[in-house]
């Protein structure tokens, strides 16, 4: 048969949703390489394994199986027996004869449990664009989280109790469910029996969701050393574009709830709200474009998989807001628009917010968050892959103008005029080392190679301090074990 394009074999393949497909020639046995195809299928979304055809570049070339039932065994046996892969899978299979060559199909579905991989993890892979990639050390880490998807926030952790509560995050969580939700029946309760009922706490522990949205500092790193919500606003569409890396950076917080509250009200800058703000910064049943924005501010803090290397991110770009999660959609973006998904990846968070009256009843609140769209005439993108998933805000003809005001407005008075002086050596070094980041003193002596604490402190970071370029993350406690620092708007300027 002559060589044929990929319509055209789809063409006498009709019977099929071809979604995802990868051919091989497997006249007389299985290829090894096969094996890469049903791990990444596994771990993406699916697709047809076709043996009998081969493909060069773009041609197809039905050459047909010699022996389709030994084929067939040996392919669905393998997949079953539980000794190749790490887990049983199984799919279903279809026959064709083409001219008297015999064609077999297979779909691979999507695994429930991820990673699959055949060997070790080392040979776990995945599906980008048409071909298979061995997956990263970091995606593989990812899917292996997504095992506790769902229950992890609810866990109890040893060795905590309710001492490990951030008090002043406690009453401000508990004033605004008394302002925002009065009918709540756990809102006059002790603060000890009011955490155990709500879940912050149980049998004395805190659990995971309750470290994580009202937590001390130091537990919260303790059992989620790498948590951090970034919040950054960006004078231009892009980084390259802005005149400075960003006009405002929210310093590091204590846990969720802290970093929601000033993000929030950060927001507010960005957005009509023509109503009477309420206590959070937006009222509980409005719908302004604060209101669709919180829904998605909700729904990042709560969705986040803590334990990722990466951090939460929200920018405010001129055209556009971004926010960030470590942690994939666990559903096809194909639906995210017509049904409800109702499982979180942190139920407790979820609740808390709920709750306090921040979030949807049911699902991720996307038809929330779409009343953007109306609002503004913006669209709201959602985006994801293993690792992160993204909800971006486009600016619409009814809120770019304030926007855009915001953003140049701040730029403007941000970098009007020159920068008078020069600094030290040390201090230039300093400057141009911190950049856009928050580093501790660790961090410090291994990006400027100094050994010398008391140098850095004494020659560096003092006399920047005292200069305004350099801000602490704790500024009324310079000794704080967790101190880290983060260049202000001066320092930025000088930025090489």
């Amino acid at each position: 048969m002559d060589m044929m394009t990929k319509e055209e074999l789809l063409q006498k393949l009709t019977d099929i949703e071809w979604d995802d497909f990868e051919c091989k020639a497997a006249q007389d046995k299985l290829p090894e390489d096969v094996w890469s195809t049903v791990s990444a299928f596994s771990n993406t979304s699916g697709g047809w394994v076709v043996f009998g055809i081969r493909q060069r570049g773009k041609q197809f070339d039905i050459q047909g199986i010699n022996n389709g039932e030994k084929t067939e065994s040996d392919f669905l046996n393998t997949l079953r027996n539980g000794q190749k892969f790490n887990m049983r899978l199984s799919a279903q299979g279809k026959k064709y004869n083409f001219d008297g060559k015999l064609v077999l199909a297979f779909f691979v579905p999507s695994s429930m449990v991820k990673p699959i991989y055949y060997g070790s993890p080392i040979n776990t892979f995945i599906r980008t664009g048409s071909g298979d990639r061995r997956a990263t050390e970091t995606e593989v880490m990812a899917m292996m989280r997504d095992q506790a998807f769902g229950s992890k926030s609810e866990q109890m952790v040893e060795g905590t109790s309710f001492s490990d509560i951030n008090k002043g995050s406690l009453e401000t969580y508990r004033n605004q469910i008394r302002n925002e939700n009065p009918s709540f029946p756990y809102k006059n309760l002790p603060d000890e029996q009011f955490c155990e009922k709500v879940g912050i706490t149980k049998e004395g522990k805190m659990t995971i969701g309750g470290i994580l949205m009202l937590g001390q500092r130091d537990i919260v790193q303790r059992y989620a050393s790498n948590f951090w919500i970034d919040y950054l606003e960006i004078p231009g569409k892009s980084l390259a574009e802005a005149q400075v890396r960003y006009t405002y950076r929210m310093q590091e917080q204590d846990n969720i709830w802290e970093s929601y509250q000033i993000i929030l009200q950060r927001l507010r800058n960005f957005v009509d709200a023509p109503y009477e703000a309420q206590s959070n910064g937006a009222g509980t049943e409005d719908e302004s474009q604060l209101y669709a924005l919180r829904e998605g501010l909700t729904n990042c803090c709560a969705h986040a998989d803590y334990f990722s290397p990466m951090h939460p991110t929200i920018r405010v770009f001129a055209d556009r807001i971004e926010l960030q999660n470590p942690g994939r959609f666990m559903f096809p973006l194909s639906e995210l628009r017509t049904q409800i998904h109702s499982i979180p990846r942190n139920p407790s968070i979820i609740k808390f917010f709920r709750y306090a009256k921040l979030g949807e009843n049911a699902g991720y609140g996307i038809d929330k968050m779409l009343v953007w769209e109306k609002l503004t005439k913006g669209k709201v993108q959602f985006t994801s892959d293993l690792v992160s998933s993204t909800i971006t805000y486009w600016f619409g003809d009814q809120a770019s103008g304030q926007a855009s005001g915001q953003v140049s407005g701040t730029v403007s008075g941000t970098v009007s005029g020159t920068v008078s002086g020069t600094v030290s050596e040390p201090i230039q070094l300093l400057i141009n080392t911190i950049g856009d980041r928050v580093l501790g003193i660790s961090e410090l002596q291994i990006r400027t190679k100094i050994k010398s604490r008391r140098y850095i402190h004494e020659s560096m970071l003092t006399p920047a301090i005292e200069g305004g370029y350099v801000l602490r993350s704790y500024p009324d406690k310079p000794s704080h074990p967790n101190q880290r620092y983060y260049l202000s708007e001066k320092g930025l300027k000088l930025v090489k």
